[in-house]
């Protein structure tokens, strides 16, 4: 049976990017040269030739969609405030180091996390058409890679510490040797209340660009059954990331883990992205992106605050990990020890918008500290109330198979 589970194209990012190389940082003498130092792209080049794939616009909408006992839905929607793409949007260097640009790039990673999530919608949308009713067992040879694929849908399957009303395993068939079983995804769901998991091994998925993600894991964990006082919320989760080059993405990220509940007209976002070889000015190296936000889907705005832990650091809560790890704070910190006879007034001219928190509209960043109105300021009191995830424990995330 030639079933050709059409889960999306896997996109290539690095394929649509253009990719930068770091250029070398220079010894300081004069204002010049520190402040060449300190343009953004002079040491940062944001996931740039990090190998992601997500899943492409392919949505079926043809016949099967209501027979089927696959869940149409177990993931949660971003606003765009919150969620861009800026990787393709171009940007002048200056002679500033601006904290527009580390807030600008947040929504890149929460960007990536969508599409994780994006997805598992695709696949199990795709999935759906075939009207699996019931507890099956097929096998077939998928249009994507031509590779035999096993499928499998069980009754009261455990996972998690749990036992769930059903569960669907797909592997690679010539692979169900290997330490993984050759697994490429699996689905545990409950159907009232809606809730599930996924978990996805593109590798095994689609041989196609063979060995690139060869040990990326993707977890979406759903729940529509009201915890945490949201009507819906996910958590999506990404480990074992390609390692690349220092030289050529510094920024890359390995790992994230992200929470987004969604009640009633707002979408509240936290979390962490782990990135190995971040480094600002100093020596110090592994950094995570740890992040608060909130945003409003009729207006199309958003509010977040960010803090860069070091990815060692094992603690929790908002005084440490987006007070004393504020953006202002760690780049201020970075400047002083490679300059340090520089003046607050000059520093604070260098770190324009690193205050927080930052103020996002359908457009993407707009200033640091100060909101721009009082729309605004409701999502400001909606994220004091959240906190990122431990940074040591995302650096050392895992994805398991059942």
């Amino acid at each position: 049976m030639s079933i050709g589970v059409k889960y999306g194209v896997w996109c290539d990012i690095s394929e649509t990017l253009k990719m930068e190389k770091q250029k070398p940082l220079i010894n300081i003498h004069k204002k010049t040269e520190i402040m060449k130092k300190l343009s953004f792209y002079s040491f940062v080049v944001f996931l740039l030739g990090v190998l992601f794939f997500t899943a492409c616009d392919n949505t079926y909408n043809g016949p099967g969609l209501e027979e089927s006992i696959i869940p149409d839905q177990l993931t949660v929607d971003i606003p765009a405030s919150l969620s861009q793409d800026v990787s393709v949007k171009k940007s002048a260097a200056v002679d500033t180091l601006k904290g527009g640009e580390i807030y600008r790039h947040l929504t890149f990673f929460i960007h990536a996390g969508e599409h994780s999530a994006r997805m598992v919608k695709h696949i199990i949308r795709s999935i759906r058409r075939f009207k699996i009713e019931n507890v099956i067992t097929l096998t077939y040879e998928s249009e994507d890679d031509g590779r035999i694929k096993n499928l499998v849908v069980v009754e009261g399957p455990e996972f998690d510490g749990r036992i769930w009303e059903y569960g669907l395993t797909i592997t690679d068939a010539e692979s169900e040797g290997n330490d993984d079983g050759g697994k490429a995804m699996q689905i545990f769901w409950n159907s009232y209340p809606k809730e599930g998991i996924t978990l996805i091994k593109p590798y095994n998925l689609d041989r196609t660009n063979e060995g690139r993600m060869a040990e990326a894991m993707f977890r979406i964990d759903y729940s529509g059954a009201g915890e945490f006082g949201y009507e819906r919320h996910m958590i999506v989760s990404i480990a074992d990331m390609p390692a690349i080059d220092p030289l050529l993405a510094p920024f890359a990220m390995d790992g994230m883990k992200m929470f987004v509940g969604k009640k009633g007209d707002f979408v509240d976002v936290y979390g962490n992205s782990s990135h190995p070889n971040a480094k600002f000015l100093t020596e110090k190296v592994g950094y995570n992106w740890a992040f608060v936000a909130s945003g409003s889907e009729s207006q199309d705005i958003a509010v977040a605050e960010l803090g860069l832990p070091l990815s060692t650091v094992d603690a929790e809560g908002r005084a440490v990990l987006l007070e004393e790890y504020s953006v202002y704070n760690v780049l201020y910190n970075e400047v002083k020890t490679v300059w340090p006879h520089a003046s607050d007034e000059i520093l604070n001219a260098w770190l324009t918008n690193t205050e927080a928190p930052g103020f996002f509209n359908e457009d993407g960043f707009i200033q640091g500290g100060e909101a721009p109105g009082d729309e605004y300021m409701l999502l400001v009191d909606r994220i004091m109330g959240l906190s990122p995830y431990n940074p040591k424990s995302i650096a050392n995330l895992e994805i398991l198979f059942n």
